[in-house]
């Protein structure tokens, strides 16, 4: 056998593997002698049939198989005598194999970039105070006692927070409106609808939930709508301003759940004081959770400003066409349709190569760190994924790890992705910690 290696570029080399008629013949003869022992013929016993009958019988079969063996035993021995650290097998080109002649295979592979790794330990962050205000904690407490708000018909103008319920009728340019967006018919008119007097949240009328305030039951408005430049939800509207004939029918004020026994016992606590202590538990709990976030990202971002090397292009190709993935299926679920996608097709395409350039570059690194500082992952590791990954979909432990098994690609995907969380988790151990005021 011959390896001879010629370089693309830093993280991509071209391995020519040539193998001698003797080896090839070898795993010609190894392939025709498992077949010859394994299969039946008509007129012989089992494992006795001919070797030329059975290579004649399956003789498809054979060159397929043989091929891929031929195949497999050049990649597997090229790396072995080349010493390269291939992170992905990109192309092959297989030239001629035929048993009793040499074949010469020619593999393209990424290897791991070598790189000094920067200083990894001591690397400072920033992270916010983990004890609530009582403000915080007020709003929370109000926010449980909105959960339970009861809805009282107020007899008054609307004020913010209430609850309006109104009809409408809209025209476009003195134009009905049902003429003007098609299916969409809730655009255009509808008996009845619920609006918060400057919501949050906007309804389906962008702007009308500061156009009621002040209003009462019974009253008659004439309002202006203005929809957005880019509404997909009825693209005859975008841009344009509708006159909408409302009339308020009914004022709800929303009355928040009394601070009383009942309510605490819903909590599991005895009182108010109680109630504040929990929710302030919560609070840091969420705070802690919140800071530890914020390191792993300023290490992560940290770690890519400092190392300068190339990243292989195979693995930002697969990370890029993940994001893209996830990204389209995120706006499909959103109702962004397909043209509008389509539209901004270029400019995805490079903001998530960029992205997974830096991701990529960011695994190596901690892979590397996983490396030196001897980070494994261990059964319990794999136990506490089972059980997180469990709760998060709704499957049986035990039904993921037997779908695990059968999967080695995902078994060693999850493997590597617990490895660069251990690192993570170690570099933030490690890290300089500076505590910050609260942000407003």
């Amino acid at each position: 056998m011959n390896v001879q290696i010629t370089d693309i570029n830093e993280t991509r080399k071209t391995l020519t593997v040539t193998l001698d008629k003797g080896e090839v013949q070898g795993e010609y003869t190894s392939l025709l002698g498992e077949y010859t022992r394994q299969v039946s013929l008509p007129g012989f016993r089992p494992g006795k049939a001919p070797a030329a009958m059975v290579a004649k019988r399956f003789g498809k079969e054979l060159k397929d198989e043989f091929k891929n063996k031929v195949i497999g035993k050049a990649y597997r021995e090229g790396l072995e005598q080349s010493k390269l650290e291939v992170l992905s097998l990109v192309d092959v080109e297989e030239g001629q194999i035929e048993p009793e002649l040499s074949a010469a295979i020619k593999l393209t592979v990424d290897i791991r970039p070598e790189f000094q790794l920067p200083e990894y330990t001591g690397i400072e962050t920033q992270i916010e105070s983990t004890e609530p205000t009582d403000a915080e904690v007020d709003a929370v407490i109000e926010g449980l006692r909105g959960e339970r708000a009861d809805f009282k018909v107020a007899e008054r103008p609307a004020a913010k927070g209430d609850y309006v319920r109104f009809g409408y009728t809209g025209t476009l340019d003195g134009k009905p409106l049902d003429e003007v967006v098609g299916d969409k018919k809730i655009y255009a008119a509808a008996p009845q609808t619920w609006e918060e007097v400057e919501g949050a949240n906007e309804g389906l009328l962008p702007g009308v939930a500061k156009q009621i305030s002040g209003l009462k039951a019974g009253d008659k408005k004439s309002i202006d709508v203005a929809f957005p430049a880019e509404f997909s939800a009825v693209p005859a509207l975008a841009g344009k301003t509708v006159a909408y004939a409302i009339e308020v029918q009914e004022i709800r004020e929303r009355v928040l759940a009394p601070l009383d026994e009942a309510f605490f016992k819903s909590h599991q606590v005895e009182n108010l004081d109680g109630l504040k202590a929990q929710v302030r538990g919560n609070l840091t709990a969420r705070k802690d959770y919140a800071n530890r976030g914020a390191q792993r990202r300023q290490i992560t971002e940290a770690l890519a400003a400092k190392a300068n090397f190339p990243v292989p292009d195979s693995l930002v190709a697969s990370e890029r066409d993940a994001l893209l993935r996830q990204f389209i299926e995120e706006n499909l679920r959103n109702g962004i349709p397909q043209e509008k996608i389509e539209e901004n097709k270029k400019e995805l395409f490079e903001n998530a190569s960029k992205a997974a350039s830096t991701r990529v570059k960011i695994q190596l690194i901690l892979a590397k760190i996983a490396e030196a500082e001897k980070i494994q992952v261990d059964e319990k590791d794999f136990n506490n994924w089972i059980m997180r990954e469990a709760m998060r979909s709704g499957q049986r432990p035990d039904k993921l790890v037997k779908d695990l098994g059968k999967d080695r690609d995902q078994v060693r995907a999850v493997q590597q992705q617990l490895t660069f969380d251990k690192a993570l988790d170690f570099l933030v151990s490690k890290a300089n910690v500076k505590t910050v005021t609260n942000k407003a």
